[in-house]
């Protein structure tokens, strides 16, 4: 029997059939199946020819230091882990409109500028259409190579030749090689291009930077095999609403994939945010019911944000459970462990839960924060306004102390705040953390409500809160 010449690939998943079929049985999707061919394959009877053997070396060999080059914008380089490292591919995924090309033409501007030779290719937008964002963001002087192709062979020939130490792809969906039969965007397609602008990187040590579409899940689009080829994927996060951008790091060999950049988009592009937790409680008014100040950790750097918490009778017979910004998974925990241990009951009451500004917490360290800002709009009691929150709860009710409590108080003395509530360390650690800011020290979730619930059933017209429940 011959062997089948062909296969049937899946544009949505990858998966692999032998036949075509309307449907996939991996994903579901209809009418994804693309007939793809098969490579000549040797066969086993056939001698080969015997290849160059492998070289091994010791681990405990010595090997120099990666040669990075910094863009000159450090938010980038602090989620880079230094700056761009020769010879390496990088993914950059994000929403549409969201601010991907603007940000490495910036990169490319600065790198330019710096004395490097970049090159953008543009797959999505004509030379004119990226000359007048470059004008508009004050780059138009700066000497990048700038093209407008879609064809994998005249770029690879054009930067063989011209060899440049940086190279954007904007975007990898929209280029084809002629070597398939498949239409630009599909699996295949995106597949082989970046497997040959990979190769491209490694052999000439070039800094090859991909951009990416995402789906409606939030992924980058195409196949998963990508995100593998590539030493680093970054994702590009934000609200259109706001005016603020963060750059996440979602794997990185040549550095950490806890740390963050942020930026602000204005009129001439994105500007690098210094001090992100003032502009995450800029428009912070009076102390109000359901809201407390988060001191969160992204990466090395503290960051403060204001969780806001509504609990309301629900409408119809089913409550509702709304989050944005955290996991709806930790908000039902939470909300469990509050019925459970501290007998504060949520039957037929809707919970609605946000984090301001659009930003998306990921630590369970904001566990209390939430759990502090739900009892607040409970007993429709205001927080101290002065006052950070963060520990995690377990399922018994207890909290529990949280890492480098020390960089999160520092943070919030920084920007005023009196006084924390949390879980204290024990040892040395705790007697620092107080050093920093008096901590009230909150060991069970029950402690929190009975502060809370003293505070609404006591409070006067002349009192504080300070007064009532809340001395450190």
């Amino acid at each position: 029997m011959p062997k089948p010449k062909s296969h049937f690939v899946c544009q949505s998943c990858g998966t692999v059939h032998g036949k075509w079929a309307g449907r996939c049985d991996a994903c579901g999707t209809w009418n994804t199946l693309v007939e793809e061919a098969l490579g000549q394959l040797a066969s086993s009877g056939t001698r080969r020819k015997k290849g160059r053997a492998v070289d091994f070396v010791d681990l405990g060999g010595e090997t120099p230091d990666l040669p990075r080059m910094s863009s000159g914008i450090t938010e980038f380089d602090r989620v880079t882990g230094g700056g761009l490292v020769t010879g390496s591919a990088l993914l950059v995924g994000g929403d549409p409109g969201i601010g991907k090309s603007t940000l490495l033409l910036q990169v490319t501007g600065r790198l330019a500028a710096a004395g490097l030779k970049t090159a953008y290719i543009s797959g999505e937008e004509s030379t004119g259409q990226v000359q007048r964002r470059a004008k508009r963001l004050g780059l138009s002087e700066n000497p990048v190579s700038l093209a407008a192709e879609t064809s994998l062979r005249p770029i690879l020939d054009g930067l063989m030749s011209s060899k440049p130490d940086v190279v954007v792809i904007d975007s990898i969906q929209t280029l084809w090689t002629d070597q398939l039969g498949a239409a630009p965007g599909t699996v295949a397609q995106v597949r082989a291009c970046a497997q040959e602008l990979t190769r491209f990187a490694k052999k000439t040590g070039a800094c090859v930077i991909l951009v990416g579409h995402v789906t409606k899940d939030g992924q980058i689009a195409g196949p998963r095999v990508v995100e593998h080829m590539v030493d680093a994927v970054l994702y590009f996060e934000g609200e259109k609403s706001h005016q603020f951008r963060i750059l996440r790091a979602h794997k990185n060999r040549f550095g950490p994939t806890d740390e963050i950049g942020v930026f602000e988009m204005g009129e001439g592009g994105l500007s690098e945010v210094a001090n992100p937790s003032a502009l995450f409680l800029d428009g912070r008014g009076d102390a109000a019911s359901g809201a407390a100040v988060f001191a969160g950790l992204e990466g090395t750097r503290p960051v403060l944000t204001e969780i806001q918490a509504l609990v309301a009778p629900a409408a119809f017979g089913t409550p509702r459970r709304a989050v944005v910004g955290w996991e709806s998974s930790r908000l039902a925990m939470v909300l469990a462990v509050l019925e459970a241990r501290c007998g504060v009951s949520f039957a037929g009451k809707d919970v609605y839960l946000n984090v301001a500004g659009g930003f998306r917490i990921n630590e369970p360290a904001a566990d209390l924060a939430v759990a502090a800002a739900i009892a607040s709009s409970v007993f429709d009691i205001p927080l101290p306004a002065d006052a950070v929150v963060f520990g995690e709860i377990s399922l018994s009710g207890d909290v529990r102390p949280v890492s480098r409590s020390d960089a999160r108080l520092k943070e919030a003395a920084k920007l005023g705040f009196g006084r924390a509530i949390a879980a204290i360390p024990k040892g040395k650690l705790g007697e620092a953390a107080a050093q920093i800011l008096p901590m009230i020290a909150i060991k069970a979730l029950p402690d929190l409500i009975s502060r809370v619930e003293t505070s609404a059933n006591e409070l006067g017209p002349t009192d504080s809160l300070e007064d009532v429940a809340w001395a450190a």
